[in-house]
């Protein structure tokens, strides 16, 4: 791992969709080579971001004496649990720009997001979804101690 950076992690603002939005559209080339339209794109952020009960953003930022830059960012989304009576909490759209990459973003992020999720008792896990052939993301997410589930993901879009 190369140096790390100074992170800051908070909640997105609203000025923060633009930035958000490109990542997504990057995230989606990078993952997917899927090009999403920035014309439907740019509503989907500002819509998480002024709706609480969907979900919300958060932003990476490096600090240094100059500047703040966002450095990554992914968003949280809820699903509700009978089983375990609580809500898990979905990390979805994340993006680290690769010049970014292996200094610590995504692992300061996530245990941002864990020390989040357990202070409301509610909470009962956190899970996310991985493209099947980014071993590099799979590596990742298995070092900060999630596990690999035995379910498939299966969508209707509409």
């Amino acid at each position: 791992m190369t140096d790390k950076l100074n992170i800051n992690v908070e909640r997105a603002l609203p000025e923060d969709a633009g930035t958000i939005a490109q990542f997504n559209q990057a995230m989606a080339l990078e993952t997917e080579d899927k090009p999403l339209d920035r014309e439907m794109i740019f509503p989907g952020v500002q819509a998480l971001l002024a709706d609480d009960s969907m979900g919300f953003y958060l932003v990476a930022r490096e600090t240094t004496p100059a500047d703040e830059t966002i450095v990554g960012c992914l968003a949280i989304t809820y699903e509700w649990s009978d089983w375990r009576n609580g809500l898990f909490w979905w990390i979805q759209s994340v993006y680290v720009p690769e010049e970014h990459r292996g200094k610590g973003v995504f692992s300061t992020m996530y245990e941002h997001v864990r020390t989040l999720a357990k202070k409301d008792p509610r909470n009962c896990g956190i899970r996310l979804y991985v493209e099947k052939d980014n071993s590099r993301a799979q590596r990742t997410y298995a070092k900060l101690g999630m596990i690999e589930t035995e379910y498939r993901l299966m969508e209707e879009e509409f």
